[in-house]
Order: structure tokens, then C-alpha cells, then sequence
């Protein structure tokens, strides 16, 4: 990922000295899990301290090896004098790999879970401020029934608790590492040995590996994070939506010295919500890569490394990017209610049909029978530029139904919003 999304902390967590000095630190507790079974000297592992990462030279060293793991090995195996002769031992490449990998997904998720917390909280505080905010709802980006602003809120909110429980309960499939060899037999190692460094770093062993972990586990982690960034997208659509000018109910924030347009002065545009569902569109296609990873040749051919190399560090930063902005968005909003009501307006009342076909039916009238005495008021508000309690008022058929007082009352915005409260409750929120 380029610097610019990438955020600082998941980029450390990414970076070569880091995945070398996770690297090093691997093959120590390797060699006090042989130590603990009796295989090796004791005393072996403490050679591991004080060992330093060499970037130049392992760069220089990969160079002429092509291989990053020897060109690793090759450059710490002379900082440990008697004990590198148990350098590595037993291990394949993707032993230490795999492992690092896993234990980079586990750190790297716990960054974006708290980021996805921060964002769930300012959500959270939007969607109490706003229960009683009305606004209209759209289905097919036409005007549908009144709303609650706050259930707009609640509705992200909701979507994100539940990819955040995806992500997190991941973590158990997903970190996994693996030390079992070449072709994942164990032929010169115990299990036990796999299980003891799987547990120190704090992630799981796989039960079963060929040379490498199923890839299964890194397609399923992928598809999360592009769920929870397609989540981030709708509502950044959202927000777009809202931010335009003929609707302009919400917009995203516009700080002090900011510059919409080299050429319009004028411009604030929703440039945060629109890099945001950019970026939503590389997850998908970073999940894409990460199913095509699945189907390997044999015990593991080494086509899926270098996209994984790629793939996984960009999604991560990517999301974690998304996410901070995001909680920018949500708590900085400019929020326009005196807007809402106008675009209420607009339709001069034909949001209300379904109350006064629904009172209609009250009075024992057919659905079929009530819906084209109400579709027929509706359309002449279209055609005579009226609005929907005068063509209600004013048609003898629906009247001798429904009284003046009647009628009346259906027109209310509130009553929209009578059973909220309830949604809210199941949350536990209320």
C-alpha cells in the first residue's frame, strides 16, 4: 500500500525489520521447545539474545541468494557462534512464514478493532442524538415513508458490531501457524514442538498443514475485510447522497483552510466518503486474489507468496484507513434537520398514502379496492401540483370512509416514529 493509506502503525507491523525480528524471535522459542524435550543443549536459546537485524545485509544476502529465508539465516547465523548448528532446525521456510504471518494478522486485527470501536462509538452517539429527528426514508433513491434519522445511524452501527464480531471470532481460523516441516509430517519435529511457539506468540496451530497452512483461512479473513468495507462504503454512499446539492440534509465535514476545487472556489465536496468507497473497491479485489490463492499444486506450489505479499499488508492498512476516517466523518457530520423537513416537502404529502390506504381498509374496504382510490388522489398530486390531504379532502369516495377529523390525523410525521423507541430497546440503548 502507498504511504498515504497506509496508517503507521499497521505499516510497522508489515515492514521487513519487523517481520525479521518476528522471524528471529520464532526460531528462539524453536530452539527452547527442543531445549524443554532435551534435543538440544540447554542454554541453546540464549545465544538469541542480543542478535541484531542486519536489513542491508540481508537485502545484499537475497540478492545473491534469492531465497529470503537463507539470506535471513545466513545473516544472524554468525551473531550466535556454537548455537547456530541448531539454527532453523527441522524447519521448512514456510514454517517461519506462516507463523510470522499469522501472528502479524492477530496484531494488525487487533489495531482495526479498535479502530473499529472508536468509529461504532461515534455512530452510536449519532444515532441517540437523532431518534427524534425525522427525514425521509427513499427506496430506490425515490421519496418512500418518514423516518428516523437516528435508525440510519443504528442501522451502521448494527452492521458494524456485526462485522467486527466476524472479524474478531476470525482470528481463531485465521492466526494460525504452523511448524511441521517440508511437506507437513513432522518428520524432524514433535508436534509439541509447533504447539509450544504457536502458544508463546498467542496464536493457534493448525491441526493439520502440508508445507504451508490452508489458504482458506487467509480467503475467509480477506472476504471480512471487504465486508467490513463495504459496509464503510454504503454509507459513505450514503452521506454522498445526502451531501448533494438539491438535497443537502447531511455533509461531510469541511475544516478550516481546506480547498475543495484547484478551479472552483466554491466546491465542498464529499472527497473522504468518495476515497472511501474507492477503497472499499480494492478489498474486493484483494479478496478476489486470495480465493484464486486457495488452489495450490500439490503439498504447495509458490504462487500465492508474492500476491499474498501484497494483498494482505494493502487490505489491512487499507481498512484500518477507512476506518479512521470514517469515525472523522460520522463525528464531525454537518447535519442539516431544517433541510429534512423541506425535502419532507417536496412531495406535498404523498408519503402519506399508505397511512390513508391503511385507514381505508379500517373501514372494511378491499386492499385492491382502497389502494386505487388512494393511487388515483396520488396521481392527480402529480398532475395538478397539489398535495395529497387536499385531493384527500376533496375526493367523495374516500370521504365516505373517512371523516375530516380522520383524514386529519393521518397527515402526522411523529406517528411514523411511535414504535423507535423499541427498535432502539433491543439494542439496549434506549
Amino acid at each position: 500500500m502507498i504511504e498515504r493509506y497506509t496508517p503507521k502503525e499497521i505499516g510497522a507491523i508489515w515492514g521487513d525489520e519487523e517481520k525479521f525480528k518476528r522471524f528471529l524471535r520464532i526460531e528462539e522459542l524453536l530452539c527452547e521447545a527442543l531445549e524443554s524435550r532435551g534435543d538440544i543443549p540447554k542454554g541453546t536459546s540464549k545465544a538469541f539474545t542480543g542478535v541484531k537485524i542486519n536489513l542491508k545485509q540481508i537485502n545484499k544476502f537475497e540478492q545473491e541468494t534469492n531465497h529470503d529465508i537463507i539470506a535471513f539465516l545466513k545473516s544472524i547465523s554468525p551473531q550466535l557462534g556454537k548455537a547456530a548448528q541448531y539454527l532453523h532446525m527441522g524447519m521448512t521456510s514456510s514454517d517461519l512464514l506462516d507463523t510470522t504471518l499469522a501472528w502479524q494478522i492477530k496484531d494488525v486485527t487487533a489495531i482495526i478493532l479498535d479502530e473499529l470501536d472508536g468509529l461504532m462509538e461515534e455512530t452510536l452517539k449519532k444515532a441517540k442524538a437523532h431518534v427524534e429527528t425525522v427525514c425521509m426514508a427513499r427506496t430506490h433513491g425515490v421519496h418512500a415513508e418518514i423516518y428516523s434519522l437516528g435508525l440510519k445511524f443504528l442501522y451502521f452501527y448494527n452492521d458494524l458490531r456485526e462485522g467486527r464480531r466476524l472479524l474478531d471470532t476470525s482470528l481463531s481460523y485465521v492466526a494460525c501457524g504452523k511448524i511441521s516441516g517440508a511437506v507437513g509430517t513432522f518428520a524432524h519435529l514433535d508436534p509439541e514442538v509447533e504447539e509450544y511457539v504457536c502458544k508463546k506468540i498467542g496464536i493457534n496451530h493448525a491441526l493439520i498443514s502440508t508445507q504451508i497452512v490452508s489458504r482458506e483461512r487467509l480467503a475467509y479473513y480477506s472476504a471480512v475485510l471487504a465486508m467490513i468495507g463495504a459496509t464503510l462504503e454504503r454509507f459513505a454512499t450514503e452521506i454522498r447522497h445526502l451531501h448533494r446539492t438539491e438535497v443537502r440534509e447531511m455533509e461531510e465535514p469541511f475544516y478550516a483552510g481546506q480547498k475543495g476545487s484547484s478551479a472552483m472556489p466554491h466546491k465542498q465536496n464529499p472527497i473522504i466518503c468518495e476515497r472511501i468507497c474507492g477503497l472499499a473497491r480494492l478489498l474486493r479485489g484483494n479478496m478476489q486474489v486470495t480465493y484464486e490463492n486457495v488452489n495450490l499444486w500439490h503439498e504447495r506450489d509458490i504462487s500465492h507468496s508474492s500476491a499474498e505479499r501484497v494483498v494482505l499488508p494493502d487490505s489491512t492498512a487499507a481498512l484500518c484507513y477507512m476506518l479512521k476516517k470514517m469515525k472523522g466523518v460520522i463525528r464531525d457530520l454537518r447535519i442539516h434537520p431544517e433541510n429534512m423537513r423541506r425535502n419532507m416537502e417536496l412531495s406535498r404529502g404523498a408519503v402519506y398514502s399508505q397511512k390513508v390506504l391503511l385507514k381505508i381498509m379500517s373501514k372494511g374496504v378491499g386492499r385492491i379496492e382502497a389502494y386505487d382510490m388512494v393511487q388515483a388522489a396520488s396521481l392527480r398530486v402529480i398532475k395538478n401540483n397539489t398535495d395529497l390531504k387536499s385531493e384527500v379532502l376533496r375526493d367523495k369516495t374516500i370521504c365516505s370512509y373517512l371523516g375530516k377529523k380522520e383524514i386529519e390525523g393521518v397527515f402526522s410525521p411523529r406517528a411514523y416514529l411511535k414504535n423507535v423507541n423499541k427498535i432502539y430497546k433491543r439494542f439496549k440503548i434506549a
